[in-house]
């Protein structure tokens, strides 16, 4: 395809929602490969990911944002502005809500930050996890969500199993600029390798652990290189890092079992994602009170 092909679109969108929404699910259900970090947690999309659909007739670049949430830290104060900036910057904004919830002040505190942006950014409205519910509760809910503000369009779908994910991505075409390609044919994500690696690896950390832990698990990745005198195999060294000694405990387990099986976890993923054989060697660092601490923030990529 040439980059002056007539009536090709491409442009940038975003889905938004609260905490656990079924974001990132969705981004990789569109996509069709595993690009942004999914868990039973919240919180835990902390860098602004961006997906690449590639169409005949488009390229819609999705970008994945934090949940837009009450914050109670510095951390949460920097979540929320990479939100609010990747709203001015999109051509469209797909606005999660999940079937099986009903619509609450989550909901409600979202929809009016977004009222701020809906004059000149189309806000779609998308009713996630319909696999969860009846027919009839799918109905119920896109009233609710009617009530909540103005749509360009309402849509419920189900990235799990595909119901009308296809027919969202139409929508969210459709309202892109005429424009070529941003991106070259093959990319899936324009993420750095490094930066999608220590995703997978904090993935890895947060399934299973306890609810108090996910927004004091950061992690660095600091050395990928082939292993010498092989083609075949990358090292990779990575530290995990949390804010108390308790939590270290926590996340190493009875005699280190619980890093053993987040290693063993990630480097499947990490395989999948970059093509090779991977060595995988996990370090967990104490950082006293990271999310509060400006100069420890900026360290961790924040």
């Amino acid at each position: 395809m040439t980059s002056s092909t007539e009536g090709h679109r491409s442009g940038f969108a975003c889905f938004v929602g609260r905490p656990n929404a079924g974001k990132s699910t969705l981004t990789n259900a569109l996509v069709g490969s595993k690009v942004a970090i999914t868990s039973s947690k919240p919180q835990t999309t902390r860098h602004a990911i961006r997906g690449i659909v590639h169409r005949d007739d488009a390229q819609l670049v999705l970008v994945d944002t934090p949940g837009l949430h009450r914050p109670r830290t510095l951390l949460g104060q920097r979540l929320n502005d990479i939100v609010r900036e990747t709203w001015s910057e999109v051509d469209v904004v797909g606005f999660c809500v999940p079937a099986d919830q009903k619509v609450g002040p989550g909901d409600k505190f979202i929809a009016a930050e977004l009222a701020k942006v809906a004059k000149r950014t189309p806000i779609i409205g998308v009713i996630t996890k319909t696999d969860l519910v009846s027919p009839d509760q799918v109905v119920e809910q896109l009233i609710a969500l009617q009530d909540v503000m103005e749509f360009a369009e309402l849509i419920p779908v189900s990235a799990v199993d595909g119901f009308q994910v296809q027919t969202l991505t139409d929508l969210l075409v459709a309202r892109l600029p005429e424009g070529p390609q941003l991106y070259p044919g093959g990319e899936l994500t324009d993420e750095p390798e490094a930066t999608l690696v220590a995703e997978l690896i904090r993935e890895a950390a947060l399934e299973g652990v306890r609810d108090e832990l996910p927004h004091s698990i950061a992690v660095t990745v600091d050395e990928m290189i082939p292993r010498e005198g092989r083609d075949d195999m990358l090292d990779i060294h990575a530290l995990l890092y949390v804010e108390r000694p308790s939590q270290k405990g926590i996340i190493l387990g009875h005699r280190g079992e619980r890093l053993k099986a987040v290693g063993s976890t990630a480097r499947k993923h990490i395989e999948a994602l970059l093509g090779t054989r991977v060595y995988l060697d996990l370090h967990v660092k104490v950082a006293k009170d990271w999310q509060r601490d400006p100069k420890q923030l900026r360290r961790l990529g924040f």
